[in-house]
């Protein structure tokens, strides 16, 4: 929706940076318990262009923001048009206690048709949920800028540690709002599906201190939606499959990873991993960590010092790939491929609304999670970065190398990942047609230019050692073959690669 006259001076940047103002008057609610509340701000843009604000516990003690700025300050004001703006995700129906309305269903009341969400809620069995509602009642999402995300997570790091303990137990009928199909109990499977040793190193790395075999753990696995209790009974859900199933594809074809390493002489090896997801980052890791340098032993004769990829990245990519794959897509598999050039990772499933693949290549979409529940757990296992597609740190991390950034693209139905095992990989892999059309001279100014997402003329010419006159050819000449793209003029042109 596009602001009308009436909202001429609308900035969404502002409007953000005013809620996350506002989170930080939050009035925590004392609490014997001891779990720490959430800092909350909201912000309402009205169509006549003024602005209201409300925090946590601004009236009354525990009050969401939300429901002050709609129920307590606007209630018998017409909302049509207005734009609202608050740093944590509204809850869904059923987190309130009946008859309590949720914030995401007094937004829809208010006939509020867009609105910016700073952070999703930690707790796994909301997360995304009350997004979702908003979704499917026509209002249109968006997500805050990454770094007030950053700034949001950091000021409610206590209330994000205590997700999972926040997450209610009472037996209540609620309006359920279902994320996926695999949120449910898995027809025929039983406890014993389940991989002890998933299962253990999931307890293991997530410092937890229940056995695999308590009810404590189990309820824990329910809690997170895992297990689904049927008339006394506790079934695995589908997530719960994926995560710790002892042959996971056995009822869900899609799940898994197909690795393929291309060999330099044409020999390709294939490796199929069906195992529990939780396994499977440390069984590519087993299987390529002796094969990678064969790969590329051609690089090794040269005699020039050449940055290689960190497995860490590859690892990054990997858990990214099976955490935020959509599992509805039932012929695709996350795919891992291996050449002399580039580690590429495929994963089914366009970027999740409002996030863009435009996003993905800047390195600041919004952190945003289309399975929670195995982001949760995966990142409990310090395996996954804590909320996004880990894009901060494989870019942190190329950078480090001196490497390539990655590149990001969405060939349909694949989110397309690809990783450069060395600098000179960024050459390799152009086209046929642009390859050959560049000098010796360009294709290293290319290498370097490949490990930024911009530079200037100045800073091209410094890093290559050649005049600002070349460096200006260099550059133009990239941009007539499409490599990169100009901004700007005079003193202030930019040059951002493609």
């Amino acid at each position: 929706m596009k602001p009308d006259s009436q909202t001429s001076k609308f900035s969404p940047r502002e409007l953000m940076e005013r809620a996350v103002e506002v989170m930080r008057d939050t009035v925590c609610e004392p609490r014997d318990d001891g779990k720490a509340s959430p800092r909350v701000g909201a912000v309402l843009f009205k169509p006549d262009g003024t602005v209201e604000t409300a925090c946590r516990g601004e009236l009354r003690q525990g009050d969401h923001a939300e429901y002050t700025l709609l129920e307590r300050k606007n209630r018998n004001v017409r909302l049509d048009g207005a734009l609202l703006f608050c740093t944590l995700e509204p809850c869904a129906p059923g987190a309130r206690a009946h008859p309590k309305l949720s914030c995401a269903e007094r937004i829809v009341l208010a006939r509020i048709k867009e609105v910016w969400v700073g952070i999703e809620d930690p707790d796994p069995t909301v997360d995304r949920k009350g997004i979702k509602y908003l979704q499917d009642n026509d209002v249109q999402v968006h997500m805050f800028d990454r770094d007030l995300q950053d700034v949001i997570r950091d000021e409610n790091k206590e209330f994000i540690a205590q997700a999972l303990e926040r997450a209610a137990e009472a037996e209540k009928e609620v309006e359920e709002v279902v994320l996926s199909e695999l949120e449910e109990p898995v027809g025929g499977s039983v406890l014993a599906d389940l991989s002890s040793e998933a299962l253990l190193e999931y307890s293991k790395r997530a410092g937890l201190h229940e056995t695999i075999e308590s009810s404590a753990f189990r309820r824990r696995l329910a809690r997170q939606g895992l297990l689904q209790e049927r008339e006394g009974t506790m079934t695995p859900s589908g997530f719960g499959l994926l995560l710790f199933g002892k042959e996971p594809r056995v009822t869900m074809h899609q799940a898994g990873l197909l690795g393929t390493i291309h060999y330099p002489d044409g020999s390709e090896e294939p490796r199929d991993f069906d195992q529990p997801l939780v396994l499977i980052p440390d069984l590519v890791e087993e299987w390529l960590r002796n094969k990678l340098p064969s790969v590329t032993s051609r690089e090794h004769m040269q005699r020039r010092q050449i940055e290689t990829l960190p497995f860490t990245m590859i690892r990054e990519a990997v858990v990214n790939a099976l955490v935020h794959r959509d599992y509805s897509i039932e012929g695709g598999k996350c795919q891992l491929i291996v050449d002399d050039a580039t580690v590429t990772i495929r994963s089914p499933g366009a970027p999740l609304p409002p996030i863009t693949v435009e996003q993905l290549q800047a390195f600041n979409a919004p952190m945003l999670s289309r399975n929670p529940g195995l982001h949760y757990v995966f990142a409990r296992m310090d395996m996954a970065e804590e909320r996004g597609l880990g894009i901060k740190s494989l870019k942190a991390q190329a950078e480090h190398a001196g490497l390539p950034l990655p590149k990001y693209a969405f060939n349909n139905p694949y989110l397309v990942l690809t990783l450069y095992r060395n600098r000179a990989a960024s050459v390799r892999t152009l086209t046929q047609e642009v390859l050959a059309s560049l000098t010796d001279s360009e294709k290293a100014g290319w290498e370097w230019l490949s490990t930024r997402r911009e530079a200037s003329a100045r800073e091209y010419a410094a890093a290559l050692k050649v005049t600002d006159r070349t460096a200006r050819r260099h550059l133009s000449h990239f941009v007539e073959v499409g490599l990169i793209r100009k901004s700007g003029a005079g003193t202030q042109t930019e040059y951002e690669v493609v």
